[in-house]
């Protein structure tokens, strides 16, 4: 099988073994928030990164839900990696952000931070503030899921399938469990542009 048949293949298995459950339960916590006036902090690195920064227009935009990533404003983020360090970074912008009991931090990455190895302890260190101020603790992580996955109030696993695959088919499904989050009917309070363009008759 080449590479290309294989990867689609196992995308499939991955889409076979995921967890709905655990998506509701997402779901479920991402409405309470929504229904309290509460806010998302979205949090992630490299490719996470990346995902927090999309997510966070989509949930405002779609959701109608107040969203924030330390990863969108370098000049402070760098200020405090150089000033403070690596590992209180996201932490240190969370308590400048007066992160509370109604809010939620939400995680995208593969490992999902693991302190005694030394990896994505920036995370590690936002969830265990996070948790000391009560706030509710999502994520859509890979392997076993690490730090996140261990305090979170519901979470996302993306099956290992191959264990060569485990970033490219984690950060993919991170995307694909997200969007799937934002658009569904229980939080989505705006339509999407596409959609609501398709629903309006042409004019002849």
């Amino acid at each position: 099988m080449d590479y290309i048949a294989q990867y689609f293949a196992e995308m499939q298995e991955i889409l076979r073994r995921l967890d709905a459950g655990k998506v509701a339960g997402v779901l479920t916590l991402l409405r309470a928030v929504q229904q309290r006036q509460g806010r998302i902090f979205f949090l992630g690195v490299g490719g996470g990164a990346g995902h927090a920064s999309h997510a966070v227009n989509d949930f405002r935009k779609i959701a109608g839900i107040e969203c924030y990533a330390p990863t969108d404003n370098v000049s402070e983020l760098t200020a405090r990696i150089n000033d403070d360090g690596w590992e209180t970074s996201y932490r240190n912008w969370l308590a400048g952000s007066r992160l509370g009991a109604k809010d939620m931090v939400f995680v995208f990455s593969v490992g999902g931070g693991d302190a005694a190895r030394n990896i994505s302890t920036n995370l590690v260190r936002a969830l265990q503030y996070a948790r000391q101020v009560g706030a509710a603790i999502c994520g859509v992580v890979g392997r076993d899921g690490g730090y996140t996955a261990e305090v979170a109030d519901a979470c996302v696993v993306v099956p290992v399938v191959n264990p060569e695959s485990i970033t490219p088919h984690t950060e993919s499904f991170q995307a694909v469990v997200w969007h799937l989050l934002v658009s569904h009917p229980a939080l989505r309070t705006a339509e999407m542009k596409w959609e609501s363009a398709a629903a309006t008759p042409l004019a002849s």
